[in-house]
């Protein structure tokens, strides 16, 4: 598999979801996304998470110390990262700079597994926005992942 100057795959069957398409969240994507993908586990991403409006946006960071809580799906077909990209609004006809971007990074599973992924990263500035600290998006209170 060729890699991008990253030295990351340039394709991936994975994406790491931080945000309201993890399972348990209200959204409709989130649910499209339990039927289009098999859940592979709980992950962490390298990076901070800040409080966009009612979502969340992630960046990289090289503090070790800096997490990312989210969830791995294996896509049953790469053809619906299209339908993911316009609900990220970083399609090809979005308005560039995009709100976010699309790139492969390396997230860690719970059991230690590093798995190459997918994933949404925030792409405008965060000096405004409020960081997560904890790394982890906060879960509706009438929502739980078991119901999924």
């Amino acid at each position: 598999m060729r890699a991008d100057r990253d030295d990351h795959p340039v394709s991936s069957e994975f994406l790491f979801v931080y945000g309201t398409l993890m399972r348990g969240y209200p959204h409709p994507m989130a649910r499209e996304l339990a039927q289009r993908a098999a859940y592979k586990g709980r992950a962490t991403y390298q990076g901070r998470l800040f409080l966009v409006e009612s979502y969340p946006g992630a960046v990289p960071s090289a503090n070790k110390d800096d997490v990312v809580h989210g969830e791995v799906f294996h896509l049953h077909d790469l053809a619906y990262l299209t339908a993911f990209d316009h609900y990220e609004a970083c399609g090809p006809d979005a308005s560039s700079p995009t709100q976010y971007r699309r790139v492969i990074q390396t997230v860690k599973m719970e059991s230690g597994e590093t798995v190459e992924t997918w994933i949404y990263l925030y792409n405008w500035p965060t000096s405004k926005l409020t960081r997560i600290a904890s790394g982890q998006f906060p879960m509706p209170a009438t929502s739980s992942p078991d119901l999924l």
